[in-house]
């Protein structure tokens, strides 16, 4: 009896899993012809006749080749440049697009716009009175009024044209719909030949986003996308998707990076408008942006951007990059926009394309300007790939004048952001809170509706295990394992239909290559390996957002579990968890997106949700308040692998983290250095980049990723945050950024030797670092990093105090020392970051 009712409870078990997987992952379209059927979540069609198997099918799956199917190809064709059905793209919601003079019609309207028109004058007023202050126009002069108006009209004739001919450089050109006809048809044939299993959607994602659609086309509102950007088939296939499924294709804000000769013109007319990296104090041009942003707005047309600015080259989602951000909210809150709609993007892939190129770039090589030969020869190649499939998920849109309310209510305490006056100062620290918390939120959103794909799964368990390598059993039951964690947290794993598990992992290996990950065969079972760990990384960082808040708590408790020996001493009192949780979550606030619920809470649901599963074990005292934290007897019964798996996708961040405060210690000023010596910003990540990977080299840092660029990057941004190093950035945009360690965190040296010691806040907080670092075979203890790598560190940092003083006079070279303008601007800095750090009344690291 008692085996029965064990069996009866499984198999409800199972059949409750079967259902939260159907739940987690709407099924996608059917695409059958012009004909789209949508499937109920759970949807599963009987087989028709014996033998059938069903095969999903994606939004979008490979077209007819001219050489298999002429006859089919031929008429695809025939079917595009006709116009039959969906293809003639007329019915479509949203604002009218894609016809002539439309282009005519939004620089009329930009060029005529109040604002711009405002800054113009002013602009001339500005450059009237410099020429009066220099002698270009006497005021004695009888005539001087006349000559003053005279030269006023001239200076806005061409700031007027020059205006004119930047808005045409920079607005999309939707004119003509055999255009974009011909242009889908062409990027879907060489689209779907390297994702060669289509691009897939939510089918309730789609209807939900169709109903706003039609809402918004009512009000002439925007909906703005907000999608991640890990490629640049992002863009592509989020206007395929426009396109396919009906709806007014956005415009698509993209970096000037992209508009060289014939792809930016290709680009400009499918909807991309182009802007400069970099404004600088181009008033003019600043302006003429904010007036294009609300022209789209008022007139309800679509508009994308990316939240991250540029692609990320680590795979997880970059902090948010505020720019365009800015400008909608500025339409907003001065009342110039009434409204609009946002709705957050996740793409994700079976395999990114450009992942190899990326590797490069993290190591150092210089990224490569984009260009007509580059762009032919990649696509070329990418037509012999097969990289499995595409998923784009939408999450549910939402009114961003709504946010805004309900934010001003909670930072300000008014009803609405119209009843504030945001031209005073004094509430520029409550506009700047509310840009940072609507990027945030429209991160946390992407995240929430991202699928992970199988490859992600692949690489994060070949990432996280001890060991060469793993059998294929092994390797299915800790995918099994990863998979129920993704659901618990609240993740979705790509919908594959009724495929068995082994079968999406071999279709997983498969698109990821040999290159990347290997398998020994002949042996006992096959065993597979990770080749390119570097490359592999940015697939296991794909998963690492679900799981940070345990990663967090597993490398705190690590400070003990290092020690060894019984568990009693392994056990962490819970203060000392809270404060290492607290400095490493701080030291990461720029790297990962956490709850916005702040630190206690998430701790409390964290450890909570660590002991539902068995890994830790927390004591509590009579009040039940919790006391201490250990790991279980069942979790190190089973060789700590479930603690480890949190610990190893946390440890290459805090390697890195660690690599980037050391090569701090090498920017204390020489002895006897009786003047400041500020070091190019570049220069100075790059020595640390040499530093680490050296250290790998001989075995004092465990992952060679932890030389990436962008994280050494990103601690050195948390570091100027915190005002552990100071960063001049010069007006003279020909002056790069310069920086030099904050006197007090300097550390000290020996009288009479000169060498650095291990001793002082910095090494302090280096430490405490260190304290949750990976323990293994190959590293030096303590003493040696004491001696060894902070006399290398201290060496690379002698080397780049010589350099900038023997070529300060070089062309190009950051000048060692401040002007009087930038010691001033320094100053302002150095207070106003101390009243920003009390402000927001953060963490101190």
């Amino acid at each position: 009896m008692p085996e029965n009712d064990s069996d009866n409870d499984n198999g409800s078990d199972r059949d409750r899993e079967n259902r939260n997987a159907a739940r987690d992952s709407a099924p996608d379209l059917r695409i059958l012809g012009d004909q789209i059927t949508l499937q109920p979540s759970g949807f599963e069609e009987p087989p028709r006749g014996a033998g059938h198997v069903e095969k999903e099918e994606a939004l979008m799956k490979n077209m007819a080749r001219f050489r298999s199917e002429p006859l089919q190809f031929l008429r695809e064709v025939s079917l595009y440049v006709s116009g039959t059905g969906w293809r003639a793209y007329d019915d479509f919601i949203g604002q009218p697009v894609f016809y002539p003079g439309f282009s005519e019609h939004i620089k009329t309207e930009v060029m005529s716009a109040t604002l711009l028109q405002t800054k113009i004058s002013q602009l001339a007023d500005m450059r009237v009175e410099i020429e009066e202050k220099e002698g270009l126009l006497n005021k004695d002069d009888r005539d001087f009024q006349m000559k003053r108006a005279r030269r006023r009209a001239v200076i806005i004739q061409s700031l007027q044209e020059v205006a004119e001919s930047l808005t045409d450089n920079m607005i999309c050109k939707l004119e003509s719909k055999k255009f974009i006809r011909g242009a889908y048809y062409m990027v879907t044939q060489l689209l779907l030949r390297a994702y060669h299993q289509g691009i897939h959607v939510s089918s309730e994602e789609v209807l939900r986003l169709r109903k706003v659609a039609e809402e918004a086309e009512r009000k002439k509102q925007s909906i703005i996308f907000l999608p991640c950007h890990r490629s640049h088939v992002d863009y592509v296939s989020l206007q395929l998707l426009c396109y396919r499924l009906g709806l007014s294709m956005p415009t698509i804000v993209a970096g000037d990076n992209l508009n060289f000769p014939l792809v930016g013109s290709f680009l400009q007319h499918a909807g991309a408008m182009f802007i400069r990296r970099s404004f600088g104090d181009d008033q003019l041009y600043t302006t003429l942006v904010q007036a294009y942003i609300e022209v789209l707005l008022r007139g309800g047309y679509n508009l994308a951007c990316f939240i991250e600015g540029g692609r990320s080259r680590t795979g997880k989602l970059l902090p948010p990059k505020f720019g365009i951000l800015s400008f909608v909210l500025e339409s907003l809150l001065s009342g110039r926009v009434d409204d609009a709609i946002i709705c957050p993007v996740s793409t994700q892939y079976d395999k990114v394309v450009e992942t190899e190129g990326y590797v490069t770039e993290l190591l150092g090589v210089p990224k490569k300007k984009e260009n007509l030969a580059d762009f032919l020869s990649g696509g070329s190649s990418v037509l012999s790939l097969r990289l499995g499939r595409v998923d784009v998920r939408f999450h549910e849109p939402w009114s961003l004048r709504g946010y805004i309310n309900e934010q001003i209510i909670r930072l300000s305490k008014v009803p609405s952001a119209i009843n504030i006056d945001w031209r005073d100062t004094k509430n520029a620290v409550v506009r700047q809170k509310l840009l940072r918390t609507l990027g945030y939120k429209v991160l946390a959103d992407i995240n929430e509706v991202s699928v992970v794909m199988p490859t992600a799964l692949i690489g994060t368990v070949l990432l996280t295990l001890r060991g060469r390598g793993v059998g294929k059993t092994e390797l299915i039951r800790r995918i099994e394992w990863l998979i129920a964690r993704v659901r618990a947290k609240g993740g979705r794993i790509a919908h594959f239909g009724n495929a068995p598990l082994a079968d999406v992992i071999d279709r997983g290996l498969d698109v990821l290559g040999k290159d990347l990950v290997g398998v020994v065969n002949g042996l006992a079972e096959p065993t597979y390996y990770a080749v390119d760990r570097f490359q592999l990384s940015f697939y296991r960082n794909m998963t690492i957002h679900l799981f940070i808040s345990e990663a967090l708590v597993a490398a705190a408790l690590y400070t003990r579990v290092k020690r060894g020996g019984g568990p009693s001493i392994q056990d962490i009192p819970y203060k000392d968890l809270h404060d290492q949780v607290l400095f490493l979550s701080s030291l990461f606030r720029g790297e990962f997106i956490f709850s916005g619920e702040g630190l206690a809470v998430n701790l409390e649901r964290t450890l909570a949700g660590l002991e539902a599963d068995n890994i830790i074990v927390i004591e509590r005292d009579e009040e039940g308040n919790i006391t201490k934290v250990g790991l279980t007897d069942a979790e190190r019964a089973v060789g700590r692998e479930n603690y480890d798996f949190y610990c190893f996708l946390i440890w290459p961040f805090i390697e890195s983290s660690w690599l980037a405060a050391v090569s701090l210690m090498g920017l204390s000023p020489p002895l006897g250095l009786k003047e400041d010596i500020w070091i190019q910003v570049s220069k100075a990540q790059n020595s640390a980049q040499l530093l680490g990977k050296t250290l790998y080299h001989q075995g004092d840092l465990s992952y060679f990723e932890a030389v990436n660029k962008e994280t050494i990057k990103n601690s050195y941004q948390r570091f100027q945050e915190e005002g552990i190093i100071q960063v001049v950035r010069s007006r003279d945009t020909k002056v790069p950024p310069r920086l030099r360690l904050a006197p007090e965190w300097s550390p000290a040296r020996d009288d009479v030797t000169g060498n650095l010691l291990a001793t002082g806040r910095l090494w302090d907080f280096t430490e405490k670092i260190a304290s949750s670092r990976r323990e293994g075979k190959n590293r030096r203890d303590g003493a040696t990093v004491s001696t060894r790598v902070v006399k290398l560190t201290d060496q690379l940092g002698q080397k780049l105090f010589e350099d900038a003083v023997k070529n300060a006079e070089a062309k190009g070279a950051a000048p060692p020392r401040l002007s009087s303008e930038d010691a001033k601007a320094l100053g302002r800095m150095v207070k106003e970051e101390k009243r920003r750090r009390t402000m927001e009344n953060r963490a101190h690291l």
